[in-house]
């Protein structure tokens, strides 16, 4: 799956879920870390994997439920208090559901063996199309009906994320802010 798919469908499971369970609406301090857990496995695997040579593919190591658990165990007792644990369910919430995400077109199709990637290096990972980089893998994507689903899920997720109130965007905004006027001080005190 894509990034913006891993995106899509963590931020729909989740606003949903907030909404029908709780009656309330993703906060920034739930989707920033979700955002970064629907991605995390990619940016852990990929460039070990195709830039470094380092991990067998790019869907190895933290793809891995052998990696995956106990680091989120780790996690979950290093960040003991209650804002810290909202953003450890979201960090976990979306780790998970790219590694669940990864697998659904192997179950759809069932290719069960192509599910291997969760016990890596227990069970030998299948035959995967590697790239030769991160910007190479995007520039041969084609437009595939899976391709076509993932960007309407991420429409959909974009149209409730924005609904919901758009949480998580003024806190980047603050911190691009704080950035910009750090960089323009270190450069005015020149």
């Amino acid at each position: 799956m894509w990034p913006w798919g891993h995106a899509a469908v963590a931020y729909l499971l989740c606003s949903l879920y907030l909404r029908t369970r709780y009656g309330r609406l993703p906060t920034a301090g739930l989707v920033l870390p979700l955002a970064l857990g629907t991605q995390f496995p990619d940016l852990v695997d990929k460039p070990l994997a195709w830039t470094f040579g380092i991990l067998p593919s790019g869907r190895a190591g933290a793809h891995s439920l052998l990696v995956a658990i106990p680091l989120l165990a780790i996690l979950w007792q290093r960040f003991d208090g209650p804002t810290e644990r909202r953003a450890w369910a979201g960090f976990a919430t979306g780790y998970l559901v790219h590694l669940a995400t990864d697998g659904v077109y192997a179950l759809v199709a069932g290719e069960f063996g192509g599910l291997a990637y969760l016990l890596w290096p227990v069970l030998s990972l299948p035959a995967y199309e590697e790239s030769a980089g991160i910007l190479a893998h995007f520039l041969a994507a084609d437009p595939t009906p899976e391709l076509l689903v993932e960007l309407l899920l991420f429409a959909a997720a974009t149209l409730l994320w924005a609904v919901d109130g758009a949480p998580g965007l003024r806190a980047v905004a603050r911190w691009c802010r704080r950035r910009a006027d750090g960089a323009t001080a270190a450069l005015s005190s020149r």
